[in-house]
């Protein structure tokens, strides 16, 4: 049995498929499968991957029901003890397996491992949305509030700590979810926040940028992406009410904060801005802990609503990766 299991999610991704498939093959720990889940590709994905030439690539195949449901199928696939995700189109260093099995295996109480990463897109340079982790262990109100892990390929899960968030909803007859499947986005982080309130695993960061995340087109609204958020609220405050009345004003601030710096990063000034009072106005929390990269956002909002000049790769090297 293979020690590790990657789950690479893709939809009609074969132009940027064989880029994922040879970071993950470059792996230097050698003893994993690849498991490539095809959500219901019109293009040659699916063939793309079974040609590829590499025995530790299984591929499956399944009808079109979006990327968190494709990683659902491949961790019941899944045989090894490590549970990673790589969604095609994102890259891993080299040493980034070798880099989580040594955490894991260090520590017997951590059940999610992540690193830091860095944002590609077809054009321009790279830049980072999220801060390079400091701190070895998070807890929940860490994950609440400012979402250190980030996109999902920078994570891996000991699959008997995963296996304690699986659930099977009614309607479900083939196998279990860990991802919501009703999430069409924000995903990611109602998995680490549930992760993070209803085990007692660890949550621990490698702090190295390890992996490199396509962003998305900004095809989904803030009106909607603000209405996912607000669901995951709704959802895992019956987990703990206490928690989420002690934190959600702060951490909606600090989403609303996240939100404004992907609009600088599509140009987006005036959204930018409207942001950046609602996220003030729900908590004042993100301008006394971090003041100098709120105000540096806050600062580069106004800037670009003058000039139109877009800063987003300066303003991540002089003010950190963090929103």
């Amino acid at each position: 049995m293979p020690r590790a299991s990657i789950i690479v999610a893709t939809h009609n991704s074969a132009q940027r498929l064989q880029d994922t498939l040879r970071s993950l093959c470059a792996q230097s720990f050698p003893d994993f499968e690849i498991i490539v889940v095809d959500d219901g590709s019109a293009d040659h994905s699916a063939e793309l991957a079974e040609d590829f030439g590499d025995l530790r690539i299984r591929v499956l195949r399944q009808r079109t029901r979006g990327l968190p449901a494709a990683r659902n199928t491949g961790i019941a696939a899944a045989r090894g003890c490590l549970v990673g995700f790589c969604d095609a189109g994102d890259l891993w260093a080299p040493e980034k397996l070798a880099e989580h099995m040594a955490l894991m295996q260090s520590a017997p109480s951590v059940g999610l491992s992540f690193s830091a990463c860095d944002m590609i897109r077809d054009e321009g340079p790279r830049y980072s949305l999220w801060k390079t982790p400091r701190k070895r262990l998070y807890g929940a109100a860490a994950i609440f509030k400012r979402n250190p892990i980030g996109p999902v390929s920078t994570a891996l899960f000991r699959r008997a700590a995963l296996q304690r968030i699986a659930f099977r909803p009614p309607q479900e007859t083939e196998r279990d979810w860990c991802f919501d499947e009703t999430f069409l986005q924000g995903e990611a982080l109602e998995l680490w926040l549930r992760f993070a309130l209803v085990t007692d695993w660890e949550i621990a960061a490698i702090p190295r940028t390890l992996c490199s995340c396509r962003r998305a087109e900004p095809h989904t609204s803030v009106g909607k992406q603000l209405a996912a958020w607000e669901r995951m609220v709704t959802k895992l405050s019956a987990q703990d009410r206490q928690f989420f009345g002690r934190y959600a004003a702060a951490a909606r601030a600090y989403h609303l904060r996240h939100l404004a710096r992907c609009a600088i990063a599509s140009g987006d000034a005036p959204g930018a801005a409207q942001l950046l009072r609602g996220a003030l106005v729900s908590s004042r929390r993100p301008l006394t802990e971090e003041p100098g990269r709120t105000l540096a956002i806050c600062a580069t909002s106004l800037f670009l609503s003058m000039t139109s000049i877009p800063l987003l790769s300066r303003l991540s090297r002089r003010h950190g990766r963090s929103a």
